[in-house]
């Protein structure tokens, strides 16, 4: 084992090192490092010294900056053990368990962890799965992932599940809504609570299965009935329920939002005489930012654009250490559903004061934004204006005015108002191009409800040049915002997307190397260097899939107050300026405006400026938490649309491929259901994840991500939003076989 040695230059026999020297040491250090390790490489001597010795390490233990390994090994806090405990917290797009440690005490999120599955099991019981602790042994696997190998499951599923009460002839049953737990639970009569078949509720496992009445079936007691589970609404109310999102304001957050009002003229800009409009989509909730532009007079600029943009002055209503505050930082964000939203402010704020309705009066935070003919920012500022709002547009119809089509109410704004954000957002587009930002397609749906609140139609929503106009605007909003922050010193909350994971990495080299694409091996990855593979994809067969396989290859974007830059959009700095309303993190970076260009009350305090590392922690969990909300609620109601059409067959892709089956979006509706591996040919298949792929050991036939195939709806479950499917023939014609040129060429090794 190699030795560990003192920093160079340092003497033997000198006094205690400081502190940073013994973290640096301990971090570098090859092998085992403990209190004789680090006394021999100091050259520490006699009881004195080691006493301050074990003193300072239990000071920096204290304060997290040092954690304790095995045995009295001593390590950085950021690098986990050879074993520890693992708590199994989700599922990934390959359907492989990912976990977290039990206990995390280094800088930032804690460590991906993949649990890999244990060889040769014959372990008796269940196999671990989401909520279970675990024993495991830890490898890195590249990056800051590790991989882990269980030894031994400590507790088992989470002792709370929600789910839809039954009667039946042996009593009282919970059919669980998430579809990941597959057991009914069994209720006594004394547990039930007066529930009623058809409820939601929430219920406690009070004893596990293993014997008596019901087959070994655990034994739950109901807590809390939820409500009907049947009828419209059903699919959001079990994702809020699910995922504890929480849906009523305190009291005193209500007074508060009920006492607000216009705010005065005073100390603003005002902006009234321009023609502000606001584009949403029409089913669109909330309307807190206004698009304005013209060509900018300056003759040293000509050709450029002046921007406006114009956002709801929430830091005016919500100020630091109110209700309104506690409320929305519990949040973190609004959270949207087909038939309702739970938002982030109450509905005074939310659709009142801080809504730009046209024809009223709003106070506003204003970015205007210089550029150049070629979309470069010249300059910038910010001021606190009130703008009344010319007309609530919707992308389809602006769409439709471009093309020549106005509408009655658009007709008067075609020129003065659209045909200036067309101008200037050519002018970004341009600068987008040239800048190499990653152009992934990522496809979205839309849910249409009926009166009655049933699904009348699930439709891919488009992608329009509207939306980009918007999209563009926003964004050089967003990097004003941030630069201005960084100029003043202030704290910003950022919002960080990192480069890709060195491990996803290779394994996509791997995959593309197959398909003959070379993805560069530059030591500074750009997101043209991925634009390069997706050109020269366009119009191959697996053109849909090498986006897919991009898409998975990237980081998740987060919040962050340490700027790490924005991989996707190719920008050194990027925040969340443009959706207060919404976004707890868009409030923080309004205060820090307001605060850093003295713009009046309202602005960012030392108590939010010191709870930046936390807050960002809780906001980036709390948009996972959405998104998953969101998912599954949207996964319910396209069961329900689907659930009577079991038997119809349906063209679709393999969106994903993992060791129990395939998942297959269909064309017609993007829904996603899964083959399970029983549902194939008789046969004996090889999962091959780096190529996601599945070979059948005898039949050779291989089935990879992006084959186009038939399938035939077997089951539709809206309660827990789960579909499934018979492969029947691929769109080539053979059976179980993926069209030729369909997907990556396998490499035999």
């Amino acid at each position: 084992m190699p030795r560990s040695r003192a920093p160079k230059g340092r003497a033997r026999g000198a006094a205690l090192p400081s502190r940073d020297e013994l973290i640096e040491f301990i971090k570098t250090s090859p092998g085992r490092v403990g209190k004789r390790e680090i006394a021999r490489a100091f050259g520490l001597k006699g009881a004195g010294e080691r006493a301050d010795l074990k003193e300072m390490l239990r000071r920096l233990a204290d304060e997290g900056v040092l954690g304790r390994g095995r045995g009295r090994r001593i390590e950085p806090p950021g690098r986990l053990p050879e074993v520890a405990v693992i708590e199994i917290v989700a599922t990934d797009e390959e359907g492989e368990l990912v976990a977290r440690p039990a206990s995390w005490r280094g800088e930032g999120a804690p460590p991906r962890i993949l649990v890999r599955p244990e060889p040769g099991r014959r372990r008796p019981g269940p196999a671990p799965g989401v909520g279970d602790r675990v024993l495991a042994r830890l490898s890195p696997a590249g990056g800051r992932g590790y991989e882990a190998r269980p030894i031994r499951r400590l507790d088992q599923a989470p002792a709370r599940v929600l789910g839809i009460y039954r009667q039946g002839r042996e009593g009282g049953r919970i059919v669980p809504t998430d579809r990941r737990q597959r057991a009914e639970l069994i209720v006594e009569p004394a547990d039930a609570g007066d529930a009623r078949p058809g409820e939601l509720v929430r219920a406690d496992v009070v004893a596990r299965g293993g014997g008596g009445r019901g087959l070994g079936l655990p034994r739950a007691r109901v807590l809390e009935r939820l409500g009907s589970a049947a009828g419209a609404g059903a699919a959001s109310r079990i994702a809020i329920h699910a995922h504890d999102l929480p849906t009523e304001f305190p009291p005193q957050a209500l007074a508060e939002a009920r006492r607000s009002g216009p705010a005065p003229l005073a100390g603003r800009l005002d902006l009234r005489a321009l023609p502000f409009v606001t584009i949403d989509g029409a089913d669109a909730r909330d309307f807190d930012d206004a698009v304005h532009a013209a060509p900018d007079p300056d003759p040293a600029n000509r050709g450029g654009w002046c921007l406006r943009i114009a956002i709801a002055d929430v830091a005016w209503y919500v100020r630091p250490g109110s209700a309104l505050d506690a409320a929305a930082r519990e949040r973190g964000n609004s959270v949207y559903f087909p038939d309702r939203v739970v938002p982030m402010l109450p509905e005074a704020l939310s659709n009142g004061w801080c809504s730009l309705r046209p024809g009223e009066d709003r106070p506003v935070l204003a970015a205007e934004v210089w550029i150049d003919a070629e979309g470069a920012i010249r300059r910038h500022r910010f001021a606190r204006a009130t703008i009344r709002s010319a007309a609530r547009l919707v992308y389809e119809e602006v769409e439709e005015a471009r093309r020549g089509r106005p509408g009655g109410a658009l007709r008067p704004l075609l020129s003065p108002v659209i045909a200036p954000l067309y101008g200037a957002y050519a002018a970004l587009a341009a600068a987008r191009r040239r800048r190499g930002v990653m152009e992934l397609d990522v496809h979205e749906r839309r849910i249409e409800l009926d009166a009655a609140g049933q699904v009348a139609s699930v439709t891919p929503r488009a992608r329009l040049d509207s939306h980009r106009v918007i999209e563009e605007f926003m964004i050089a909003a967003n990097r004003a915002a941030a630069e201005t922050l960084e100029s003043l010193r202030l704290p910003c909350m950022y919002r960080v997307h990192d480069e890709p994971p060195r491990e996803r990495l290779e394994a996509l080299r791997d995959f593309l190397d197959n398909l003959g694409l070379k993805l560069s091996r530059a030591q500074v990855l750009k997101p043209a260097h991925f634009n390069q593979i997706l050109n020269k994809a366009k119009g191959e067969p697996y053109e849909r899939v090498i986006h897919e396989v991009l898409l998975r290859s990237q980081s998740q974007a987060e919040y962050s107050p340490r700027n790490i830059g924005h991989f996707a959009l190719a920008l050194r700095r990027y925040c969340h300026f443009t959706s207060p309303i919404r976004r707890y993190a868009d409030v923080l970076v309004h205060r820090a405006l307001v605060r850093g260009l003295g713009l009046g009350p309202g602005g960012l305090d030392e108590a939010g400026a010191g709870a930046f590392e936390a807050i960002a922690a809780e906001v980036s969990a709390a948009e996972r938490r959405a998104v998953a909300a969101e998912r599954e609620a949207e996964a319910r109601y396209v069961a329900a649309f689907l659930a009577p059409r079991v038997g119809a067959t349906f063209a679709g892709r393999i969106s994903g491929v993992a060791r129990f089956g395939l998942f297959v979006a269909l064309d017609e509706t993007g829904a996603e259901g899964l083959v399970p591996l029983a549902a194939l040919a008789e046969d004996s298949y090889v999962h091959d994840p780096v190529h996601h792929l599945l070979e059948g050991r005898r039949s050779g036939r291989v089935f990879r991500l992006g084959d186009a195939v038939e399938v035939r709806l077997a089951a539709a479950e809206p309660l827990t939003g789960s579909l499934a499917f018979d492969l029947l023939e691929d769109l080539g014609g053979r059976k179980g076989a993926p069209r030729r040129g369909a997907g990556p060429r396998r490499r035999r090794r």
